[in-house]
């Protein structure tokens, strides 16, 4: 380690373990973020079901797990937004801290006993993720120079702070929250006081950033003056009073808002957009037939991740309201909370993330290593393969026992595996494929798919009827079939996709 610092505004030249000081600095504040994001998830659909008595809110499943699926679709679609923000007005390192204060106060927000608050706080905690989230990612890319091979190894380093902070986030607001010394609004509050040293980190070490993300991307950029910019502000502006008289007319009554209604609507609404997006770039994206070649490779895997996250995603919704009520808490040696499930994943993914990226290498050497659509067909199937284990959970439970903590365990485990087949390389792959004029586009197509699945995970977790625990084993059985079909279907055609790809993978 070297203790130099640039003062000249250039990154600085301290070093840590080989990679520059700034990625300290900016996993500890990605640490922080996903440690509020999913400790206040890990809360948000026990929170909406419980009943008022208990300083629920006393809603609906079908209801409540609309509203989450409404809620984590418009985190990956703000990213889009949030970038262009970055890239325009702000610069990378403002839109982080800037979202970073607005996460804070969405979670502070919650923390009040009321539901405006509650609806008010979702959204500015919605915002504040779409500036910071897509950004923070981008300055860990601008630390390194074009070609340095140390950059993957910094992703590496990055995307554990994330695991760490949502394996701590559930243990952390769960125990505050379902604590009765606590309650619901202390868990909350404990998101905001996580944004909150996250922030203070970000900004005492900022300056080892140096200028990555200190400007607008566009700022050299002569087709975009001051006049245009100066179009934009109005344009945030206008959005934002826009949403603001929307917010205010839904809270006093003036417009009616039905989450179940809501999520159905954009649910065709988002494949309507998808559709027709694709179908402009191929037929008019003046496209020679290699690039609609890998389009066509693209709409594949944007299809299978929607399906793959629909089912993965069920995590803060359905699968949580199974760890809640059905699932034996008491251990005799310890009494669980049912938001520590929340923390499984990350805890998995901590631990086999290493022996994946290592199996790719051993196969790629052995001439085995497996396509991008044969390995979201994997992904695909070992999300069918955990729902299966939920089957035999749920028969448990229709029986009138509670199912030991081990069901949901092993089922968290085939997720991880298939999150580990299908995720890392989903992004990587769409960089690879895309046309060169349209690789921003693409990439925001990639977090259209997120939204898209979280949307359907919303309406998959309401069928669940807890009046109906009978039917319970053939719901878990349709999304088994649903899932692992689809990863057989993928797997038939990874041949004639990877062809398609034309040598890209």
């Amino acid at each position: 380690m070297t203790d130099s610092v640039a003062a000249s505004g250039a990154i600085s030249d301290r070093q840590v373990l080989g990679h520059p000081r700034g990625l300290v600095t900016l996993f500890f504040t990605e640490m922080w973020e996903r440690l509020s994001y999913y400790g206040m998830r890990a809360l948000l659909v026990l929170f909406m079901t419980d009943q008022v008595v208990n300083g629920g809110m006393g809603l609906t499943d079908k209801s409540a797990t609309a509203v989450y699926g409404i809620y984590t679709a418009l985190v990956y679609l703000v990213a889009l937004p949030g970038g262009w923000i970055a890239d325009r007005l702000l610069g990378a390192q403002r839109a982080v801290f800037f979202g970073g204060i607005i996460i804070m106060s969405g979670h502070f927000v919650l923390a009040i006993p009321s539901v405006s608050a509650f609806f008010i706080g979702l959204l500015l905690v919605i915002l504040g993720t779409g500036l910071l989230k897509p950004n923070v990612s981008a300055i860990v890319g601008q630390l390194y120079p074009d070609g340095d091979p140390r950059r993957d190894g910094g992703f590496t380093i990055f995307y554990m702070g994330i695991n760490i902070g949502a394996m701590l986030g559930p243990l952390v607001c769960g125990y505050l929250g379902q604590n009765p010394n606590y309650g619901w609004h202390y868990g909350f509050a404990a998101a905001g006081v996580g944004m909150l040293i996250g922030l203070i980190q970000f900004w005492r070490t900022k300056d080892y950033l140096g200028t990555a993300g200190l400007e607008p991307a566009s700022s050299g950029d002569p087709l975009v003056d001051a006049a245009s910019r100066r179009q934009g502000w109005r344009i945030v502006g206008v959005s934002m009073i826009a949403l603001a008289v929307v917010v205010a007319m839904g809270l006093n009554g003036a417009i009616a808002f039905d989450p179940i209604a809501i999520s159905r609507v954009s649910t065709y609404v988002i494949i309507g957009i998808t559709v027709a997006f694709f179908a402009y770039v191929l037929l008019f994206g003046k496209l020679d037939s290699a690039e609609k070649k890998r389009v066509v490779v693209i709409i594949a895997l944007f299809f299978g991740a929607a399906m793959f996250w629909s089912g993965f995603e069920q995590a803060g919704s359905s699968l949580n309201l199974f760890a809640d009520r059905y699932t034996e808490l008491d251990l005799g040696w310890i009494t669980l909370y049912s938001t520590w499930f929340q923390s499984v994943n990350s805890v998995f993914i901590i631990l086999f993330a290493p022996a994946f990226a290592y199996l790719w290498i051993w196969l790629a050497k052995r001439n085995l290593n497996p396509s991008t659509p044969a390995k979201f067909g994997f992904g695909l199937i070992m999300l069918g393969v955990g729902f299966m284990v939920m089957v035999f959970a749920s028969k448990v439970v229709a029986s009138g026992d509670k199912a030991m903590p081990t069901w949901l365990l092993m089922t968290y485990l085939f997720h991880t595996f298939g999150e580990l087949a299908l995720s890392p390389v989903g992004l990587s792959a769409t960089t690879k494929l895309a046309p060169k004029r349209f690789v921003g586009q693409m990439m925001g197509i990639w977090f259209v798919a997120s939204a898209l699945g979280n949307l359907i995970a919303g309406q998959i977790a309401g069928d669940f009827d807890a009046n109906n625990l009978q039917a319970f084993p053939d719901q878990y059985w349709g999304i088994v079939m649903t899932s692992v079909g689809s990863g057989i279907l993928l797997l038939l055609f990874s041949r004639p996709l990877k062809k398609l790809m034309g040598g890209v993978d």
